[in-house]
């Protein structure tokens, strides 16, 4: 056949030349690339994951040996390695199983609202259950430390001269009182003198506005992409590894009052007249709450704003600044200027262990210590996310983390800091259950559920027993 043209050889022989498809299209002929496929994504978004947590460990590691000031003996977590195994860890793995195990029966077949009590309910429990791990006073230990909010529930005699002289004397108060608005503190005077004081009650504060932020997240999902998707959020949002610091800090209530502010924008946006207005000025007021709260949740206004962008409306955008507006100078007249509290917190916090921890390091540092925060199925659910409306919040909460990164002001400790921003990015998890519009019920949509809330689960419980965190 040597010579033979190939139309002539095929015309004698009788055999059919196969005819190009689009399948089997080279690039070369395509002039494309196959996109890369299910597998493939989800193998490069964990290796990407565990390769950010891995560099920013084995750097920070060299950084603390040069000086040991910068306490991230855990790099890139403010924490010590401490592996242990303790009897009280089968209470969150008897958990776990359970969770696992019900899960995807509940994410399908409970009724919407029931599903949002539950979610805060199993957010809840988890937190708590982790915490269990270490024994009954690992709930309340970071709250007896002297740089916490109670440390300075004493000196407040009355309110009003607190937050007149709260700018002039921030020099005198403790670690976190220094670094945040006066409402915390505040709000435990108060609780004080309606004789709920003490860490237990703070605890209990703090673990219920931390599980507060799930159904929150999970009205917005909703909103703006669907029940079905906020409905297969709901595991990854409820039982994140972020539930190691829900139980112990501050930041977990802080989450959970600025959830519900955006939450409530993002519901006015959706809705018109008089409801919308209503809704845009309670989520107005709310944010102007968690701001007098932490000064950090400002950068979650690009949320509602992106949000509003892609809805072409301003009018409850504007609705809701007044809300803002009128809370925060309801405060100034009453002695607390939010932007005089800001600069002098930042004063405070230059002069802290910040200037013992080097900017050059905690621009991937902070992205390596969130990544451990956020978990697994969230590093592979950005890689799989396709629907635009979980892309609005999701991306807001990406942009809202860049902006506190290239703040400069998140100099580790990000693991409780950025907990507001955290259920944000969590919604993707929505994405590796199943395909868009799958049903939630199917065999394929159980395996994939059951698979990444047990790596989701597992992340948060080996955290616990391989550290001993600060909080």
């Amino acid at each position: 056949m040597v010579g033979v043209p190939l139309r002539s050889a095929t015309r004698r022989t009788g055999i059919a030349r196969p005819r190009p498809t689009r399948s089997n299209l080279s690039s070369e002929a395509t002039g494309r690339r196959r996109p890369a496929g299910p597998a493939t994504r989800t193998g490069l978004a964990l290796l990407a994951w565990a390769g950010l947590i891995l560099v920013s460990h084995v750097l920070g590691a060299r950084l603390v040996a040069r000086d040991p000031r910068t306490v991230i003996f855990a790099a890139p977590l403010v924490a010590r390695f401490d592996p242990h195994l303790p009897p009280t860890a089968l209470i969150p793995v008897a958990i776990a199983a359970v969770v696992v195990l019900f899960a995807p029966r509940l994410v399908a077949d409970l009724g919407w609202r029931r599903l949002l009590v539950v979610a805060f309910l199993g957010a809840a429990a988890w937190a708590v259950a982790v915490a269990l791990a270490d024994g009954a006073a690992e709930l309340t230990r970071p709250l007896h430390f002297p740089n916490d909010y109670l440390a300075d529930v004493r000196l407040i005699g009355s309110p009003g001269v607190f937050l007149s002289h709260f700018v002039s004397t921030i020099g005198r108060l403790h670690q976190h009182v220094r670094a945040h608005p006066p409402g915390m503190v505040l709000l435990l005077w108060a609780m004080n003198r309606a004789g709920l004081g003490g860490p237990g009650w703070e605890a209990a504060l703090e673990i219920l506005g931390g599980a507060a932020m799930v159904p929150a997240v999970l009205v917005a999902v909703r909103e703006v992409a669907g029940e079905r998707t906020a409905r297969a959020a709901a595991p990854f949002v409820a039982f994140a590894p972020a539930a190691v610091w829900v139980a112990t800090t501050g930041d977990a209530f802080f989450a959970g009052v600025e959830a519900w502010a955006v939450a409530l924008l993002v519901l006015s946006l959706h809705r018109t007249g008089r409801r919308s207005a209503g809704l845009a000025l309670a989520g107005g007021v709310t944010f102007g709450v968690a701001l007098l709260l932490t000064y950090g949740v400002a950068v979650l206004a690009v949320i509602p704003a992106l949000v509003a962008v892609a809805r072409r409306r301003l009018v409850p955008i504007l609705l809701a600044a007044v809300g803002v507006g009128a809370v925060v100078l309801a405060s100034g007249i009453a002695g607390f200027w939010w932007f005089e509290g800001l600069r002098a917190s930042l004063v405070q916090y230059r002069t802290g262990v910040a200037r013992f921890r080097p900017q050059s390091y905690f621009w991937y540092g902070d992205l390596g210590a969130f990544a451990v925060v956020l978990g697994p199925a969230t590093a592979v659910g950005l890689a799989r996310l396709r629907d635009r409306g979980v892309w609005l919040l999701v991306g807001g909460g990406l942009l809202a983390m860049a902006l506190s990164d290239a703040s400069g002001l998140s100099k580790a400790e990000v693991e409780r800091i950025w907990l507001p921003i955290a259920p944000w990015i969590l919604a993707v998890g929505s994405s590796v259950v199943a395909r868009p519009q799958a049903d939630l019920a199917s065999a394929d949509a159980t395996v994939a559920l059951r698979t990444w809330l047990t790596l989701t689960l597992g992340a948060g419980l080996a955290i616990q027993l391989l550290l001993r965190t600060t909080w």
